[in-house]
C-alpha cells in the first residue's frame, strides 16, 4: 500500500449479547474474533460491562490467551474494572462512560469534571503497560483536557456524526464531520494518538476514514449485523475495503 494503513478495530461485544440472549454456550465471540482477525482486523476490543450484559468475565480472559492481535479492553473508570484490566493486563484499555438503563455508549467521558476520578485510574493502568484510551466528544477543549490527564490516545464519538448521515440530513452530516476533524487536528498537534468510533457502517466510514490524523477505527454493531447477511469475514472484508479506499483518497 502506498498510503498510511489506518488500523481496524472489530468489536465483539454482540456476538456475546446473542449468546447470551438464549444462555447457550454459543456463539462464541473468541471465535468471532478469531475469524475477524484472520479477515483483516488489526485488533479486537471487548467492552466488559459492570452488569456483564454481553461479554463475561471468562470471554476477557479466553480473549488475551487466544488472541494474536492487540485487545482493547473497553471499561468504565471504576475500581473494579481497572483491577480486571491489571489482573489481565490487555494492550489498551478504553475509558468509556457507563450507564445501567443505556443500550449503548451514549456520549463520551466527562473528562473536565471528572478530571479527578479519572487521574488516579488512568495513571494506574499506564504504571502497568497498558495504553490508555479516552472515548471522548470532539472538541478541542476537551482534547487539552486529555493531554492534561497523560492519556496519550482518545477515541473520537462519531455517533452525532453517523445518527446525522442516516438521517440524511447533509447540513448535520457536514456540521459533525468538520467537528470531527477540527477534534482530530487539534489533538494530533498536541501530540495525542487519535482513534475513533461509534455507529459507524461501511456507508458512513469513509469521511472518517479519509481524516490524516486519526489512526484507528474501532467498528462492532455494524459488522456484526451485516454478518448476518454476508457473513462476518466479508463484512470485515468490506469495511476494510471501504477504510482503504477513503484513505488512498
Amino acid at each position: 500500500m502506498s498510503f498510511e494503513k489506518l488500523r481496524l478495530g472489530v468489536n465483539i461485544d454482540h456476538v456475546a449479547t446473542l449468546r447470551n440472549a438464549r444462555g447457550e454456550h454459543y456463539p462464541d465471540p473468541v471465535r468471532a474474533a478469531l475469524m475477524a482477525v484472520e479477515a483483516g482486523a488489526d485488533g479486537i476490543t471487548a467492552h466488559l460491562r459492570e452488569d456483564r450484559r454481553h461479554i463475561r468475565d471468562a470471554d476477557i480472559a479466553a480473549l488475551k490467551r487466544g488472541l494474536t492481535v492487540p485487545l482493547n479492553f473497553e471499561m468504565a473508570a471504576t475500581d473494579e474494572m481497572v483491577a480486571i484490566a491489571l489482573a489481565t493486563g490487555p494492550h489498551a484499555a478504553c475509558l468509556v462512560p457507563e450507564k445501567r438503563e443505556e443500550r449503548t455508549t451514549e456520549g463520551g467521558l466527562d473528562i473536565v469534571g471528572g478530571r479527578d476520578h479519572l487521574g488516579p485510574r488512568i495513571r494506574a493502568l499506564a504504571a502497568a503497560g497498558i495504553r490508555v484510551s479516552l472515548f471522548v466528544e470532539p472538541e478541542p477543549a476537551v482534547m487539552e483536557a486529555a493531554r492534561a490527564l497523560g492519556a496519550p490516545v482518545v477515541e473520537l464519538h462519531t455517533g452525532s456524526y453517523c445518527e446525522a448521515a442516516v438521517a440524511g440530513d447533509a447540513a448535520r452530516v457536514a456540521h459533525q464531520l468538520a467537528r470531527i476533524a477540527r477534534a482530530a487536528e487539534h489533538g494530533a498537534g498536541l501530540g495525542l494518538e487519535i482513534h475513533a468510533g461509534h455507529g459507524l457502517t461501511v456507508d458512513s466510514v469513509g469521511p472518517v476514514a479519509a481524516l490524516p490524523q486519526i489512526r484507528e477505527l474501532n467498528i462492532g454493531h455494524a459488522l456484526i449485523a451485516d454478518s448476518i447477511f454476508v457473513g462476518l469475514a466479508q463484512a470485515v472484508r468490506d469495511m476494510r475495503a471501504a477504510m482503504d479506499r477513503a484513505r488512498r483518497a
